[in-house]
């Protein structure tokens, strides 16, 4: 995890965050949790599964959809998910992303934030927004 010195600008915040989409997608989940100071990789997966996947399903595709935790095993369905949208806060500490499922945004952004620690700052999260 990346310290910082000063506060970081939003261009570092945001390169992270794209980078940090971007191992979540290959499902290099050991990485994804030692880029940030991270909240729970579980709830986060779930949550877009959830806004995406599931939600844009219709009866006949819920009755064929993976059971309980197969969603976890294979993760090619982040394939389908795209970063939108970056909102900051007014105190630039504070982001929150758009999400897209098949081109098309989703109930569920991510939110991270800049976080004081005692060697500087790092950026912590995601919280995910419905």
């Amino acid at each position: 995890m990346r310290i910082w010195t000063e506060h970081p600008a939003k261009a570092d915040v945001e390169a992270v965050v794209r980078r940090y989409f971007s191992l979540l997608q290959a499902g290099r989940i050991p990485e994804v949790e030692q880029l940030i100071d991270h909240s729970s990789v579980r709830h986060v997966l779930k949550s877009l599964w959830t806004g995406s996947v599931e939600a844009s399903a219709d009866g006949d595709e819920v009755s064929r959809s993976p059971a309980a935790d197969e969603w976890e095993q294979d993760l090619s369905w982040l394939g389908e998910l795209n970063l939108a949208d970056f909102h900051w806060d007014d105190t630039g500490s504070g982001v929150y992303v758009e999400i897209t499922y098949r081109a098309q945004i989703i109930e569920v952004a991510l939110s991270f934030w800049v976080k004081p620690v005692e060697a500087g700052w790092v950026i912590a999260g995601p919280a995910t927004l419905w």
